[in-house]
């Protein structure tokens, strides 16, 4: 007859399954399992799409490129922990995040087990760029040129940068990547630069235009043409109640993934 102790929790068959040592419940003989989050860090500077990396200070991997990452706090939720470790790198608070699939292969860290829930982060490279801690030697990268990187970072960029491309021909996302103010042929080239393609200057416009989502500025940019181009802004009482909207800002939206599939 097995013998039970006060404790202790039992199944049916008197199998243990917690105990409550310091008037906390523990599982026992179960595996310890680390969760962490890394976070895919895009920027726009104006001109290009980029992806920030910094230099692994620690071994296993020592000196390789990564994404930011960090274990998840006991007290803490995974989005809050993603929003701690954009805040170590960058100093920002309020970023846009997204959390796509985890990351749960038993061997994908050498250490010990670990699980990973990726965070995608858009921020203006232009604004926030001087904030960018040093500790890290974070370096900002083109996708084309972007370094092999440590453990299954390099299908977390790419699983990023899928659901990013998905989700910005639909919704008005990629606007949280801009300045307060900037042109049609610089949000043209965000999106060209973001599906490696080139749209119909006309045709992006009035389909940009017909949403209502921006405000034509009084004030010219003229650094880049004679004739200069409005400024714009976003109406951010529009962008907010139609963020979730199907907006459609780029036709064929099938075809031009399957075209950026291998964007390295």
């Amino acid at each position: 007859m097995v013998k039970l102790e006060p404790n202790l929790s039992y199944q049916q068959d008197g199998t243990q399954q917690t105990k409550a040592t310091g008037g906390r419940m523990k599982y026992l003989g179960q595996a310890r399992v680390h969760v962490a989050v890394d976070c895919i860090i895009f920027g726009f500077d104006g001109d290009d799409f980029k992806l920030l990396l910094i230099k692994r200070g620690f071994e296993p991997e020592k000196h390789r490129w990564s994404l930011m990452g960090g274990f998840v706090q006991p007290c803490e939720s995974l989005e809050a922990g993603a929003q701690r470790v954009l805040k170590q790198l960058t100093g920002l608070e309020g970023v846009y995040l997204e959390q796509i699939s985890a990351f749960g292969e038993p061997n994908r860290d050498p250490v010990e087990r670990t699980i990973s829930v990726p965070y995608f982060a858009l921020i203006d490279i232009q604004k926030y760029e001087a904030q960018l801690s040093s500790d890290y030697h974070a370096e900002w990268f083109l996708l084309s040129e972007m370094p092999s990187l440590i453990f299954d970072h390099n299908s977390m960029v790419e699983m990023a940068l899928t659901r990013l491309r998905y989700k910005a021909a639909l919704h008005p996302i990629l606007f949280e990547l801009l300045p307060e103010k900037f042109t049609l042929p610089q949000l043209q080239t965000l999106y060209e630069k973001l599906y490696d393609s080139a749209f119909d200057k006309r045709n992006f416009t009035r389909r940009v235009l017909s949403t209502g989502l921006l405000v034509r500025q009084k004030d010219k940019e003229k650094k880049r043409s004679r004739k200069g181009a409005f400024y714009f802004k976003v109406d951010k009482e529009k962008y907010y109640s139609n963020f979730e909207a199907c907006l459609k800002f780029i036709p064929n939206l099938e075809k031009l993934l399957g075209k950026t599939g291998n964007w390295r």
